[in-house]
Order: structure tokens, then sequence, then C-alpha cells
């Protein structure tokens, strides 16, 4: 998410809680936090995609291929 569309849910925050918003400013207040919440997921999903755990027999077990559906690229 660009730095305009996080500077533009605040403006509208921010007018909400002084003056309050029109039904169009709620909707496009509603629509910019649901894509913001949507890009924290795909940034936490990648975060933990690439986590690798060295398990105690010295093994390396990738947990986004354990758990977050990710195929090995040779497949």
């Amino acid at each position: 998410m660009d730095l305009n569309k996080i500077e533009r849910i605040n403006e509208l925050y921010h007018k909400s809680q002084s003056i309050g918003l029109t039904e169009e400013e709620k909707a496009e207040q509603a629509a910019l936090r649901k894509a913001y919440i949507e890009a924290i997921r795909q940034n936490m999903r990648a975060n933990l995609n690439s986590i690798s755990v060295q398990e105690e027999d010295g093994s390396i077990t990738d947990l986004g291929k354990k758990y977050g559906g990710i195929r090995d690229e040779q497949s």
C-alpha cells in the first residue's frame, strides 16, 4: 500500500473525529481500511512463509513448504 493511501486513511479518520464524514467518505474509508488490512495480511503471510526452523537432529524444516502451501520450486 502506498503512502498516499495511508495518508488518506489518516485524513479521513481525523475528519471523522472533528466534523464527521459524508456517506461517500465513509465508503472510501471502509475500502481503504480493507485494502490496508489485506496488505498487512499478505506481508505477514510472506514473512511467516519464509521462516525455516532447525530441528534438534540438525535438519531444516521450511515452514512455508510445510504449513504455508509453498511448493518446492523444482516441482
